[in-house]
C-alpha cells in the first residue's frame, strides 16, 4: 500500500492526542507538516511530534509538494475557506466536525468536491470507533427487534462565570452556535449511522442561563422507518451530568453513552443480559483516520463523507432556524431573536 503523507492545518488541542498521532500511527499514513499563525507554537508542535516540517501560512502547507492531503482542524468558522483552498490544489480534505458553521457552507463544500471529483472527509470519528460498531452490529444482528423508539440526553452544568474572552466554542462566528454544534454534531452523526438519516425532524432551541448570547438548550423529536426518537441537549443545568443513549426494540433495549468509555448494556426481558466493554483507543481518531487513509490508497471506503456531515449540519440549522432568526446567511454578523440578552 502506498503512503499518504498529511499536512494540518491548525495544531491546536484536538490534534495533540485525538487525530495528530493518529495520523502518525495510522498504517500506509505520515505527518509530514503542520501550520499554526504563531511561529513558536508551530515550531513547538513540529518538534515535540517529530514532524519534519512546520508552516505559518497555510498556502505554503496546501502547495507543499510532499503533502498528498490536507487536514483542517481549525474552528468551524474556517473550515470552508480552507477546504477550498485544498479543493484549488486538488488534494483530499478532511476535516473537523462539524463540517461548518451552517448547512449553507457545509452544502458549498460538498457540491464543490463532488464537481470536480476529489474526496472530503469529516472527522464524525464515532462511525470507526469498536464500541459504536458493536451497537451496529446488535441493531443490526435483530438482537432488540425491530427499533420503536430511541432517546438521547445530554446534562451539564454551567460555567462558573462568564469568562472573558468567551472560548472560541461559545461565538457564533467561530463554532456557528454554542456547545451544541460541538458536541450535538457528534450524538446526530452518530444516530445517522446507526439508525439512518433522520426523518421528519422538529425541534428548538433557547437560552436558559443567559450566561452567553448562543443557545444552552436544544431538544429534537424525529422519525426514521416508523420509529420515534427523541434527543434533549442541556448545558446549564443544576442536575446530575448525563449522557446517555437508549433504543428500544421489541425484544429489548439497549444503554450506551456517547462521550464515555463505560460498557454497552443490553437488556432482555427488563434485566441485564450482555455488557460489552470496548474502551476507546489511545488516540480516538485513527480508526476513522486508517478509513480515510485506506480509501485514498483504494483499499477501502471512508464511513463519514461529505454527503453525511451535510446531513447532520442540515438537522442542526433545523433545530437552530428560530433562535438565529434564520441560518442560511452570515447570522453571526448580526443580532439574532436569542441574542437580546
Amino acid at each position: 500500500m502506498k503512503e499518504i503523507c498529511w499536512g494540518i492545518i491548525g495544531c491546536g488541542d484536538v490534534t495533540e492526542v485525538k487525530s495528530g498521532p493518529a495520523l502518525q500511527k495510522a498504517e500506509g499514513s505520515q505527518l509530514m507538516a503542520v501550520m499554526r499563525r504563531d511561529a513558536t507554537k508551530a515550531e513547538d508542535y513540529a518538534r515535540r511530534h517529530g514532524v519534519p516540517r512546520w508552516y505559518t501560512d497555510a498556502d505554503a502547507l496546501i502547495h507543499d509538494r510532499q503533502v498528498d492531503a490536507v487536514y483542517v482542524a481549525t474552528p468551524p468558522g474556517a473550515h470552508e475557506h480552507y477546504a477550498m483552498k485544498v479543493l484549488a490544489a486538488g488534494k483530499p480534505c478532511y476535516v473537523e466536525k462539524p463540517m461548518a458553521r451552517n448547512a449553507s457552507e457545509a452544502r458549498r463544500m460538498t457540491e464543490a468536491f463532488r464537481a470536480k471529483s476529489v474526496p472530503l472527509f469529516v472527522a464524525y470519528y464515532r462511525r470507526a470507533l469498536p464500541r459504536f460498531l458493536k451497537v451496529k452490529q446488535i441493531l443490526e444482528s435483530g438482537a432488540l427487534g425491530d427499533l420503536k423508539k430511541a432517546s438521547y440526553l445530554w446534562r451539564s452544568g454551567p460555567p462558573s462565570r462568564r469568562q472573558e474572552p468567551l472560548p472560541w466554542r461559545l461565538q457564533a462566528e467561530h463554532a456557528g452556535g454554542g456547545l451544541f454544534l460541538d458536541l450535538g454534531s457528534h450524538v446526530l452523526d452518530l444516530l445517522d449511522f446507526l439508525i439512518g438519516p433522520l426523518e421528519t425532524v422538529s425541534g428548538f432551541a433557547r437560552n436558559d442561563a443567559k450566561r452567553y448570547e448562543v443557545e444552552d438548550f436544544v431538544t429534537v423529536s424525529y422519525s426514521q422507518n416508523g420509529m420515534q426518537g427523541s434527543a434533549c441537549w442541556e448545558f446549564c443545568c443544576e442536575q446530575a451530568r448525563s449522557d446517555l443513549f437508549e433504543l428500544a426494540g421489541e425484544r429489548g433495549l439497549l444503554r450506551f453513552s456517547c462521550f464515555g468509555n463505560e460498557p454497552i448494556v443490553l437488556m432482555c426481558e427488563g434485566k441485564e443480559s450482555e455488557r460489552f466493554d470496548l474502551p476507546n483507543p489511545p488516540h480516538v481518531q485513527q480508526p476513522l483516520i486508517q478509513t480515510v487513509v485506506d480509501e485514498l490508497c483504494g483499499v477501502g471506503t471512508c464511513p463519514s463523507t461529505a454527503m453525511s456531515g451535510l446531513r447532520t449540519q442540515e438537522v442542526m440549522d433545523t433545530l437552530l432556524q428560530t433562535y438565529y432568526g434564520g441560518r442560511e446567511d452570515g447570522f453571526w454578523m448580526r443580532k439574532w431573536p436569542g441574542n437580546a440578552l
